[in-house]
């Protein structure tokens, strides 16, 4: 094996492993968690391998079948996607650990199906990274937007309606984009991003070509949530499985803002939605009222989990706050918040998965004293909560920095009030739960799961240890911040910025 493959090699290990699964699954149950558990641990390898072939040699082009593009299908590493690589194979890497006792307590009869579905899902979050072909982005996002559909449909009570919802809207995303896909061939005969961005900018003026991004924009937003197109989100984080949430909430919205990025800066030059159409003015304020409403409707929750994917209607926002501010500092933001609220959010809803599994519920008024009994869980709480607030040194202190100095550079005062209020409605709903898990009476478990395991004390290590890695990620991500961004981020970011 040479570093020249190791860009198919991200995707194929997931692909063959789904198929493996439920043939060995079926013969011995734990065989499923060992090969999805090495499955993406030989992704996490290759991820790393063509960060590191990035960083020595620049992009890498990868043709399927020796075909040369546009007419073969490539695969194409920059800085961007394989930064975006290693997050989602690690991301992954650590909730494959954390699902094993999660999924025995929550969905035992489920056990095989999940590990292949899981890995499915995977196979395409890390298609859609890699790929250099619109077309092929398409076939890998519903490849993933399939496979969420399925693990978030064999949750709790409600699940099945939530992922009927999310069908529902996120087919209709899928619409909007592979719309755009047609338009986009129509007028220019190829589907590689590459050759696009050689061919678009004389199709600038064409209502043909406006109307694709209008669609990409449209079907995009719908996959990661952005306000007002987030409706499905907070049922589907709220009644999956918790090893799903822990799974899709880090990752899901993520990729599909790299998507939006990659159409917004590499397919359409920057200039396009900046200068020649209004989309970035659009799109900002989208984002601050998604920043605001999300924060508001979170303190409105008493669902912990309902709670947290409220929040992530909120963050989502930073993000594409950060890609339509259009500036150096505001896009290093969105990129490093990538990374930090896929970190961030991925420990919160491992808590929540601990929570339901020792206390049987998670209801934020009823967590009286629970530090008593689970301490490890709940430092690991505390520290994602003021990551998520932005308190040094924590990682989401230097992803608001970056992106306060991006509405500072362009004189977006509103813009700069509405990251710091957000802030403080941060603190208040992260508190009110941090308040309760330590300075209320101890916890009565009344009206609990009478299942759930309290005497037990903390979650099990095959939990804890995941939910711990994420948390001290979230300290070393922050201490890391700027050899991050001067090794890999600053590279990603277009040279017209």
């Amino acid at each position: 094996m040479t570093p020249h493959h190791l860009p198919i090699l991200i995707v194929v290990i997931h692909l063959i492993s789904s198929f493996i699964v439920p043939l060995l699954g079926w013969w011995r149950r734990e065989a499923a968690f060992f090969i999805a558990l090495a499955a993406v641990a030989g992704s996490f390898v290759c991820s790393a391998g063509v960060l590191a072939a990035v960083l020595h040699q620049g992009t890498i082009h990868y043709r399927l079948g020796g075909w040369e593009p546009p007419w073969g299908i490539e695969l194409v590493i920059d800085h961007l996607n394989a930064y975006m690589a290693v997050l989602v194979s690690s991301i992954s890497l650590v909730v494959a650990i954390y699902s094993r006792k999660s999924v025995e307590h929550e969905i035992p009869e489920r056990f095989v199906h999940f590990y292949c579905i899981f890995l499915l899902l995977a196979t395409g979050l890390l298609g859609m990274v890699v790929t250099g072909d619109m077309f092929n982005l398409y076939v890998f996002l519903e490849i993933a937007s399939i496979s969420a559909y399925a693990l978030i449909a064999v949750g709790e009570d409600g699940a099945p309606m939530a992922s009927f919802n999310y069908i529902i809207l996120g087919t209709i995303g899928a619409s909007f984009y592979l719309l755009g896909v047609g338009y986009l061939y129509i007028m220019t005969g190829s589907l590689n991003m590459a050759d696009l961005s050689r061919l678009l900018p004389d199709l600038y003026n064409s209502t043909v070509i406006r109307v694709a991004f209008a669609f990409f924009v449209i079907g995009l937003g719908l996959k990661i949530a952005l306000f007002p197109l987030h409706v499905w989100l907070p049922d589907a984080y709220t009644y999956a499985p918790s090893a799903v949430s822990a799974f899709i909430a880090p990752l899901m919205t993520k990729v599909g803002a790299y998507a939006l990025i990659r159409i917004m800066f590499t397919v359409y030059e920057p200039r396009f939605s900046f200068e020649l159409l209004p989309f970035a003015s659009i799109l900002s304020v989208m984002a601050a009222v998604a920043i605001i409403v999300g924060s508001v409707l979170a303190i409105a929750q008493s669902d912990l989990k309902r709670m947290l994917a409220y929040s992530s209607v909120s963050q989502i926002g930073y993000i594409v706050l950060g890609v339509a501010l259009g500036n150096r500092p505001a896009i290093i933001g969105a990129y490093l918040h990538i990374l930090n609220h896929a970190l961030m959010k991925g420990c919160l809803f491992m808590v929540a998965g601990s929570l339901m599994l020792r206390v049987g519920m998670r209801d934020i008024f009823r967590l009286q004293g629970v530090h008593r009994t689970m301490p490890w869980t709940m430092g690991a709480f505390v520290i994602a909560a003021l990551s998520m607030i932005g308190i040094p040194p924590t990682a989401g202190f230097f992803s608001k920095w970056y992106l306060i100095l991006g509405t500072i550079q362009e004189r977006q005062w509103v813009m700069t009030a509405v990251i710091l209020v957000s802030s403080l409605l941060n603190a208040v709903y992260f508190f009110r739960v941090i308040e309760n898990a330590y300075f209320e009476p101890r916890y009565a478990h009344d009206g609990g799961d009478p299942q759930a395991d309290v005497n037990n004390g903390e979650a099990p290590a095959g939990m804890l240890l995941p939910t711990l890695i994420m948390a001290a990620a979230i300290i070393l991500v922050g201490l890391a911040s700027g050899k991050i961004i001067e090794g890999v981020l600053q590279f990603a970011v277009p040279g017209n910025f």
